[in-house]
């Protein structure tokens, strides 16, 4: 599960509250431990905004890897809306990207709109990228911003570097692993996390 149950006794009482997103990604498959915990900035003068990129192209439907990956963009959108933070959802497939979720507060019932999405198609990463980063630029309520990419990689196109703090989850097939998601996540100073070490 993405979010585990709050233990008190891992955050001290007087201090900032728990980041659980950052945690999450730090515990990676790991037991919680209070070294895994991240912290929320005291004070916040502007919530931060997760851009969620979701592939849904046709490769993503093999063994259950989109239904995967939408689960965990709906508890990505489900813990924002607990923080208090912004979400926009944008996919890309064979319809090309659509805008799912336009910038804004997050709401749990946002979570129902990933659920809905289809898949099948190529896999215009590049564009929805740049579609991703206009929607960053032209969001002024918002400047801490994040990018989620949940992609398996496969794709032969070569994208520029996102200008904001950037999260790949890779949800490549392990019995035929290509890595250009690693590969990306190095190149572009990026987080990188496997989604089956996600749980």
């Amino acid at each position: 599960m993405l979010k585990p149950a709050p233990q008190r006794s891992l955050a001290p009482s007087d201090g900032p509250a728990i980041a659980w997103l950052r945690t999450l990604l730090a515990k990676g498959p790991a037991a919680l431990q209070r070294q895994h915990l991240r912290y929320q900035p005291l004070r916040r003068a502007q919530p931060q905004l997760h851009c969620i990129v979701l592939d849904t192209s046709g490769s993503m439907r093999q063994g259950g890897r989109l239904a995967l990956a939408k689960g965990f963009a709906a508890r990505l959108i489900e813990q924002a809306a607990r923080a208090g933070d912004h979400v926009a959802l944008l996919s890309f497939g064979g319809q090309g990207v659509q805008l799912l979720l336009s910038p804004g507060p997050a709401r749990s019932a946002g979570a129902a709109r990933v659920r809905q999405c289809g898949g099948g198609g190529g896999t215009p990463l590049a564009q929805a990228l740049a579609v991703a980063q206009g929607l960053l630029a032209n969001t002024s309520k918002a400047p801490h911003a994040a990018l989620w990419l949940l992609t398996d990689g496969r794709t032969l196109e070569q994208p520029v570097a996102p200008s904001v703090p950037t999260v790949i989850v890779d949800f490549e097939d392990p019995r035929r692993p290509l890595g250009r998601c690693a590969a990306w996540a190095q190149r572009w100073h990026a987080d990188y996390r496997l989604a089956s070490a996600l749980g």
